[in-house]
């Protein structure tokens, strides 16, 4: 005679199944943004060699963050954007308006991460994205199309560049200081402007950041996580119960790595010190300067 199960030992099994899905499922989600972060790391080393590709064919001219002329921003004056020009220029092909490209990293926060000009206080903010090329609107930004420049796309980006971006009158422009700049933005104060920067620039290019995620541009002195107004998207899992995350990084030598929230390098200004970013830059370790110590002599 066949017996079947009693209603306590179906109550075992489904016990026992409970118990190994509350155990399998945070390592399934776990592996799941490893993936992710996997291949966000990815795009940013197809965006590197993008970049690097660009100067090659442009007598060693590195990207644009974006360009522009005078130092105002609003309607009628668009930045086009180093994701745009890349798309323009046939490096790496976005898709079609905003769909998700290798411009995008698959943790990104769908969230408009600049709406209101700053990410602020929210640091989910920094991990969203930014449609490019776009124009300034009081204190928000609008994507628009550029076609008699050649932008017939509008390209969502999540990732940021390590760029000098002023807006506005009242900027001393030191040149060559970051990876790239908005070229075309002057006169500062001393009357200088932002021009094109070229490769030989750089004096380490393994630790120079040329690309991370992240919003925009710019902000580098308040690249700490939690930091109000920080453009760094620390979007990746990191190690430690301390840790803020992780943002993928690429260099200007073109390799990929993470860096903790704790640990990206600040540039100088608002309340840090000399002394901390001269720690945070100097002693091989990665920085936001071009030339580290001629920055912060």
């Amino acid at each position: 005679m066949r017996r079947g199960f009693t209603l306590i030992e179906l109550l075992i099994v489904i016990a026992i199944i409970g118990v190994l899905v509350s155990v399998l499922l945070p390592a399934l989600g776990a592996a799941r943004r490893t993936a992710r972060a996997t291949t966000c790391a990815a795009n940013l080393a197809q965006l590197g060699l993008a970049t690097t590709l660009y100067s090659n064919n442009n007598k060693e001219a590195v990207i644009p963050s974006y360009n522009m002329q005078g130092t105002s921003a609003g309607v009628g004056l668009p930045f086009d954007g180093w994701g745009p020009i890349l798309d323009r220029e046939g490096y790496v092909v976005a898709g079609p308006q905003v769909g998700k490209s290798g411009f995008y990293c698959p943790e990104t926060f769908d969230r408009d991460g600049v709406a209101s000009g700053q990410t602020g206080d929210d640091p989910n903010n920094s991990k969203g994205w930014l449609d490019w090329p776009f124009e300034r609107t009081g204190t928000s930004n609008q994507a628009v199309l550029i076609r008699e420049r050649g932008f017939e796309k509008i390209i969502r980006v999540s990732y940021w560049i390590n760029g000098d971006n002023p807006l506005g009158s009242g900027t001393v422009i030191t040149p060559n200081l970051f990876y790239t700049g908005s070229v075309g933005y002057g006169p500062g104060t001393n009357g200088v402007f932002v021009r094109t920067t070229y490769l030989k620039a750089f004096v380490r290019p393994s630790q120079l950041i040329a690309l991370a995620d992240g919003v925009y541009s710019g902000r580098q002195r308040d690249s700490r996580a939690g930091t109000t107004n920080s453009r760094i998207g620390y979007r990746h899992l990191g190690k430690g119960a301390k840790n803020s995350g992780n943002a993928n990084t690429a260099f200007a030598d073109g390799h990929v790595s993470a860096i903790g929230g704790g640990e990206f390098p600040r540039a100088f200004g608002g309340s840090n010190s000399i002394d901390d970013v001269r720690r945070d830059n100097f002693n091989g370790r990665p920085s936001v300067y071009a030339n580290p110590e001629k920055a912060l002599e």
